[in-house]
């Protein structure tokens, strides 16, 4: 049997079908085994930044209890070690760029992305992280 690498993403969505969609592009992988957590707000998100460890996590900004642009700059000076992949619509493309400009490793359009993508990201965000450290 072949033993995969680990990736403990941590995933920030409130669309149930948006991060079912992710989940199974992530299960495609024959590279990687994916650890998703997946929850639904901001806050529970800092949450378990605080008790777990995260190799990148995948942030939608516009949530329940957060917006835009701040929803990036809260998780992103949360989790300062922890490379972060904003997920966009492309109504929110606007603060996806802006995000990336702040520090987001890059952001993916929700709809437009596929499993071999998502990973490539993943992996570049980590590796690029590592690199920086």
């Amino acid at each position: 049997m072949i033993k995969l690498d680990i990736i403990n993403v941590l995933m920030v969505e409130d669309n149930p079908g948006d991060a079912r969609l992710i989940i199974e592009m992530l299960k495609e992988s024959d590279e990687y085994l994916f650890e998703v957590l997946h929850v639904v707000r901001l806050d529970e998100g800092l949450k378990y930044l605080v008790t777990n460890k995260f190799d990148v996590i995948l942030l939608d900004l516009n949530l329940p209890d957060s917006k835009g642009i701040d929803t990036f700059n809260i998780m992103s000076y949360n989790a300062q070690d922890v490379p972060i992949i904003v997920l966009s619509g492309l109504e929110n493309e606007i603060f996806a760029v802006s995000a990336v400009g702040r520090g987001a490793k890059e952001y993916l359009v929700k709809g437009e992305i596929d499993s071999p993508s998502l990973v490539k990201s993943i992996k570049n965000s980590i590796t690029t992280n590592k690199s920086k450290s």
